[in-house]
């Protein structure tokens, strides 16, 4: 059987996919020319006759190796965005993208189909870096999906920046993931041992192998067929020709919702943040398990695949990751971390003179914690938001430069007071230690430490990039020993049968809290999905 397969990682390009009832009256260019310098351009084609097709396989997740007291907490890896229905569909999923920014600050790209067939836009950096007026000019079409990423950096990330591009015998299709497999290594080595070529190290690339690799007569039942191949966390949005469809894997980890803009132009993001910025009405989540297709005939028709476990939803995404003004598993992210921050004052109270956060994800715990302890709430650290990851550091150091640049102390609200400070995690302990050596030097009294998570103890291979397990200080010490190593005067987390009231006995069942207990619900199968191909 022939097969073809082209990729391509940084630069536009342009892809038959021949998508059926495209608007006539819409302005077309034949061929945009690659204008993101100096982005670089690598296409693969490979054309072959053998009995398996070959498959192009691309990965979400890579691994972080930035200077640990440069930034010691956790990274959501991506955030995605499919649009279907309106003519501007790459400028909404720009501005989407804007929304998601928090998910993924290092690169970010959005593909559209129109008659010419897929033309794509990825580059380095900001979603405002990446794309300009012009630029999205180049990317006219009504169906459109886009993707912001959080990776390493160098040349190493340019080749995975997402969507990815790829044509197969049904034709041509992108994706956008969101998550981790976690039996990716396994797949990846049985589908190089019979001539797949991997051009990325994404695991993302691993879903184009196996659609093209599939032996199912549509490209929908394809889609099934890799889905249910797959181990791990997926939230995934592909084009197909003029259909778009949204995949959530079976135990839900990463967030995707559904939503509708008043033109009837269908929408799905990572959080309902995004809906709110382009005008669409949020309708519900995409359930565990759920595949959602949109076309232009059939309007929109769900189905879900074979494996129905209980779900396990990230609970980091409510205590880190997504935004305040987000809905997430059907919660207010806001009200949540607000309820967080009052059960701890309840189980951690100490006598202070001012609460204040360490911005931003730790100020809504904050609000909550201060509310309930009955003590003033105050801005006792400022964030800067123009911080670049790398800084020009003068020869002569200085101390704890690092978290210097990102947060400065407010002496007015600190000098000569008992302050609690709420934070979100710890999670090597570099970055606590220098904000309560900061908060020392601008004359606090006492730093109490309150933190509005659990102990983190164990890596997550859903999706979230944090540091191997032995690396975790509350892996290796006891909180007393927390407390001395980074030199507060007290340090309290929020407990995990605590944590779990705030949903109740039967919604708390739906979570997932690896990264606090080490019991994984999915772990990397042996050989059995492996040997299936």
């Amino acid at each position: 059987m022939a097969f073809s397969v082209e990729i391509s990682s940084i630069s536009p390009y342009t892809l038959s996919a021949n998508p059926s009832n495209v608007s006539r009256n819409t302005i077309f260019p034949s061929f945009f020319k690659p204008s993101l310098k100096p982005y670089v351009s690598k296409t693969l084609s490979i054309s072959v006759s053998c009995r398996h097709p070959l498959s192009p396989v691309f990965s979400a997740r890579t691994h972080v190796t930035d200077d640990v007291a440069e930034d010691d907490k956790p990274h959501e890896e991506c955030g995605i965005v499919g649009i279907h229905g309106d003519h501007e569909a790459s400028r909404l999923s720009y501005l989407a993208l804007h929304a998601l920014q928090h998910r993924g600050q290092e690169g970010a790209g959005i593909v559209t189909a129109n008659q010419n067939g897929l033309e794509s836009i990825t580059g380095v950096g900001l979603v405002s870096d990446v794309f300009n007026e012009s630029k999205l000019n180049n990317l006219p079409g009504d169906i459109a999906i886009g993707h912001v990423r959080y990776s390493t950096s160098g040349a190493s990330m340019l080749k995975n920046v997402q969507p990815f591009i790829a044509s197969c015998k049904l034709g041509s299709l992108a994706v956008a993931h969101n998550g981790n497999f976690v039996n990716y290594k396994q797949l990846k080595t049985k589908l190089e041992e019979k001539g797949s070529i991997f051009i990325t190290s994404s695991d993302t690339e691993l879903v184009l192998h196996l659609i093209a690799k599939s032996k199912a007569k549509t490209f929908l039942l394809r889609v099934i067929d890799a889905c249910e191949k797959l181990r791990g966390a997926y939230s995934m949005v592909f084009v197909f020709e003029d259909k778009l469809i949204a995949v959530r894997d079976p135990f839900g980890f990463r967030p995707l919702v559904m939503g509708r803009r008043s033109d009837g132009a269908v929408v799905f993001a990572s959080e309902t943040c995004a809906l709110d910025l382009i005008d669409a009405s949020y309708e519900r989540e995409v359930c565990p398990g759920e595949i959602v297709v949109v076309d232009k005939n059939h309007g929109n028709s769900s189905m879900f695949m074979l494996s129905h476990p209980e779900p396990k939803q990230c609970v980091f995404e409510h205590g880190f990751f997504s935004q305040p003004n987000s809905i997430v598993f059907g919660r207010s992210v806001y009200e949540t971390r607000r309820m967080y921050g009052e059960i701890l004052a309840t189980v951690a109270p100490v006598d202070c003179d001012v609460v204040i956060a360490v911005p931003d994800s730790g100020t809504v715990a904050a609000l909550g914690y201060a509310a309930k302890a009955g003590v003033p709430f105050q801005i006792g650290l400022l964030r800067s938001h123009y911080a670049k990851r790398t800084f020009i550091e003068p020869t002569q150091k200085i101390r704890d430069f690092a978290v210097k640049v990102k947060l400065s102390p407010v002496r007015a609200v600190l000098e000569g007071k008992r302050v609690v400070v709420v934070d979100d995690s710890i999670v090597r302990g570099t970055t606590s230690l220098k904000i309560v050596r900061l908060l020392r030097d601008a004359g606090a009294k006492e730093v109490h430490m309150r933190i509005a998570l659990p102990p983190m103890i164990a890596s997550c291979y859903y999706g979230v990039d944090t540091p191997r397990s032995q690396e975790l200080i509350s892996s290796k010490m006891s909180v007393e020993a927390i407390q001395k190593h980074i030199n507060c005067d007290s340090l309290a987390f929020l407990p995990l049968d605590r944590l779990k009231e705030v949903y109740g006995p039967v919604e708390s069942r739906r979570y997932c809290y690896a990264c606090f207990t080490g019991k994984y619900p999915v772990t990397a199968p042996e050989t059995e999905e492996a040997d299936a191909l």
